[in-house]
């Protein structure tokens, strides 16, 4: 039996009471409704987490990994997305979280900042080769990814192959590590601290990678009481190291297309606004921008599902923060050796992910597309969801597939109702007659 494909994104049924709220709202229409409650498709879900926003009835939840885990290995490494820096008002220096992150735990801290410069350097050095594709996507935000994969397929070949800045900081830390403390790098666990679901799924299905150097991902939402303590009494440290302001802002949107391509890029938050954005890449109309940056959330990751803060509020203590540090190019603080010593880019095909398909058998695929099409035609077309679909035309699809019948649709069940009330009106008068 095929193991099912993992996702952080969860549906507690026992919670779900059936509105349909999520339904509307999942950008790849991975959602249905069914028996009164909700199903995620796992071929469709790309783990965004815009059902978790949107469910008033706490009935979709993100399956993450809980601070516990660190004691499964001897030495744990704590991989802070920058976002996290954002989730405590009036911050003046990342260093007060990276100490609080030592005082509950970890063996040691490595800001994933650090690894956004890095792939800052990598990505710029990527532009200078000629005949890329244009514009050159993103491939730091996964759920972006996986979007592409789903619904622009045509458009995998314009996702830059470089890895996530989480994947490189991953690489280093355990490396300099187990270089300072002689130990075997199995000894050594790494925790990413995720502002989002996505990152957790990516963890287990890597993309572009057979293996992912990341052995854990910690939700902010678990950790933010617990370092607040800690952040609000730290004092400097003079040797601590930080990464750039330019790797700190990848953390908001815009963040990275600034540090990567300022003069000729567009960033985008707010996967509704990705999403019609890459249809305008994808009918060709944006192919004199160099580089194109994608979020899912709206801010960028200090919007994600998994953060505390207002992504608002987070965002602008990101950027009061990073205009008090040393302006510092990652093209200048990370040297060309780096790129060399480590591995940046991915070591596998990025690949289209089948969606549901009709059929296994073309003919028969072919067959159910007719019929498909000719329940669409019977269809109102509304697009309202109350069948259990998210559009008519999924609807449909649903029906082929023999996953409900055409009396689900409650405009066809009316019509026919009065049909069946007109017929029972003319019966009852014949037999008056």
């Amino acid at each position: 039996m095929e193991e099912r494909p993992y996702h952080s994104v969860r549906l507690a049924k026992e919670l779900c009471k059936g509105c349909t709220n999520c339904l509307k709202h999942c950008p790849t229409e991975a959602i249905r409704v069914r028996g009164g409650r909700a199903r995620i498709l796992d071929s469709l879900c790309i783990d965004c987490g815009e059902c978790i926003r949107v469910c008033d009835y706490h009935a979709k939840v993100a399956v993450t990994d809980p601070l516990s885990m660190i004691k499964n290995f001897k030495y744990a490494i704590a991989l802070p997305a920058p976002s996290l820096y954002g989730q405590f008002r009036g911050l003046q220096k990342p260093e007060y979280v990276v100490e609080a992150l030592r005082c509950i735990g970890f063996d040691d801290v490595f800001e994933v900042a650090r690894g956004a410069d890095v792939v800052t350097r990598a990505i710029r050095e990527k532009l200078k080769q000629p005949g890329l594709p244009k514009p050159l996507i993103s491939s730091a935000c996964p759920a972006v990814v996986r979007l592409i994969q789903v619904r622009f397929p045509e458009l995998i070949e314009n996702i830059v192959d470089i890895r996530q800045p989480m994947e490189v900081a991953a690489t280093i830390a355990r490396s300099e590590f187990c270089r300072e403390h002689g130990c075997a790098p199995e000894e050594v666990g790494c925790f990413f601290i995720t502002p989002c679901p996505a990152k957790m799924t990516v963890i287990h299905r890597p993309i572009g990678q057979k293996k992912s150097d990341v052995d854990g991902a910690i939700s902010i939402l678990e950790l933010y009481g617990l370092l607040l303590p800690y952040v609000e009494k730290m004092v400097s440290d003079p040797n601590f190291r930080p990464a750039t302001k330019y790797g700190v802002a990848w953390s908001t949107s815009d963040g990275e297309a600034n540090a990567v391509c300022p003069g000729n890029s567009l960033s985008v938050d707010g996967i509704d606004n990705v999403i019609r954005v890459l249809e305008e890449v994808e009918n060709n109309k944006l192919m004199d921008l160099t580089y194109f940056e994608g979020n899912a959330c709206m801010g960028g990751c200090v919007g994600g599902p998994l953060t505390f803060e207002n992504n608002y509020v987070a965002k602008n203590t990101i950027r009061q923060m990073v205009k008090q540090m040393p302006e510092v190019h990652p093209d200048k603080d990370v040297p060309a050796s780096m790129l060399n010593k480590y591995p940046t880019k991915n070591d596998e095909e990025i690949e289209e992910r089948d969606a549901i398909r009709l059929d296994d058998n073309l003919q028969e695929a072919m067959r159910k597309m007719v019929r498909m099409n000719e329940i669409i035609e019977r269809l109102p077309g509304y697009d309202c969801g109350s069948c259990g679909s998210p559009t008519c035309r999924t609807f449909a699809e649903d029906i082929v597939r023999g996953y409900c019948n055409e009396m689900d649709c409650i405009h066809i069940m009316r019509d026919k109702l009065k049909v069946m009330a007109q017929e029972m009106v003319e019966l009852a008068q014949t037999k008056r007659e």
